[in-house]
């Protein structure tokens, strides 16, 4: 990784030089930094853009219980009550932008896909879905599964998959939203071709399955930033046919996201942006049950259970930590210096990333 440092006073950043530089020969493979003066758009809001937060002592262990009046969502750290949990397979190839839906989202997972693409896994809670549509949306993956396990049985909405897949979506812990169990919650947009056209309607698709699981604790910790932080202005994480590039903006005091070089945004949110990003180092391999989405090419496969590197970005700076997760049920933890790595309260991108 190479980092580019943000200015700064001058004192301060004789400071850091040295550790700056151990860590760029520490983590020189994981990533490439630039700064990228095409990406400052003007000052709009993005969606879920809170304040700073105040200082405070960081929290170690699990979320104690929230009553109504002071609730604080698990997956955002925003206060506010929370509800039950929806996730989405979003398209993210050139024909599928600008998304609809995705700034509203509580987290969203980058995950690669065959060629060397993306798609989005992004994850909702029902208290605060986006007013209209989502989408455009696409078919499930295998790493899919072991990212939701970790939430519960949520609903999960998505468009079709490999008909050897089905068997394993149908016997798996969610429960399964796709146009074939719920039509009505699914339609097309004429002004897109397919298959980039399909969009879902999250209201109604929580209405059909109401069952599903609510907010839970999945690892993530919130508060002030720690020490040790390295002034980063952007960092791109890069795939073998996608990228995302993530500029540090202080006036908004978040990150603006750009994808394959190009700002990004969104048909009913603006310019993309979120206050913590994470890039999660994966053994990234091909399908463990031998999965192919083209002829005579494995599907690739992301793994998110066991260790690994992790670098998370907030408030302007880099921190190079860890990664665990012991079992597809447990939480992810995620630790600097031997402690929880914090978050600032908002919308959690993570980008799984070959180590």
């Amino acid at each position: 990784m190479r980092l580019t440092p943000r200015p700064r006073a001058r004192t301060r950043v004789r400071t850091r030089v040295s550790t700056r530089t151990r860590i760029r020969t520490r983590t020189r493979a994981t990533a490439l930094i630039t700064c990228t003066a095409a990406l400052c758009l003007t000052a709009t809001a993005c969606g879920h853009s809170p304040k700073k937060p105040a200082a405070r002592t960081a929290p170690t262990g699990t979320p104690a219980a929230s009553s109504p009046a002071n609730a604080v969502s698990p997956l955002t750290g925003l206060p506010g009550p929370t509800g039950k949990i929806l996730a989405a397979k979003i398209d993210n190839i050139a024909y599928a932008r600008p998304q609809t839906g995705l700034a509203a989202a509580d987290v969203v997972y980058a995950i690669e896909v065959e060629g060397g693409l993306s798609r989005f896994l992004a994850v909702y809670d029902s208290d605060h879905l986006p007013a209209g549509k989502i989408g455009p949306i696409r078919s499930a993956r295998e790493s899919d599964l072991p990212i939701l396990e970790q939430y519960g049985k949520v609903d999960f909405a998505y468009s079709g998959a490999l008909s050897v897949f089905l068997p394993v979506l149908a016997s798996a812990n969610i429960v399964n939203t796709s146009p074939d169990q719920d039509g009505a919650a699914f339609s097309r947009d004429s002004a897109r071709s397919a298959p980039y056209n399909e969009y879902l309607n999250p209201a109604k698709v929580l209405a059909d399955f109401p069952t599903t699981a609510a907010a839970k604790d999945i690892g993530f910790r919130f508060g002030a930033a720690p020490a040790g932080g390295i002034p980063t202005a952007s960092l791109t994480a890069r795939m073998p046919s996608a990228s995302f590039t993530f500029t540090w903006d202080a006036s908004r005091g978040e990150y603006l996201i750009a994808m394959d070089g190009h700002a990004a945004s969104t048909t009913d949110g603006g310019p993309l942006c979120a206050p913590t990003i994470v890039l999660q180092k994966v053994a990234e391999t091909t399908s463990p049950r031998g999965f192919h989405d083209v002829p005579d090419q494995l599907s690739p496969y992301a793994p998110t259970v066991g260790t690994g590197k992790a670098v998370v970005l907030r408030d302007g700076d880099s921190y190079t930590g860890t990664w665990s997760r012991p079992t597809d049920a447990s939480p992810t933890s995620f630790t600097f210096d031997g402690q929880p790595m914090t978050f600032h309260p908002g919308q959690v991108w993570i980008v799984l990333t070959p180590q």
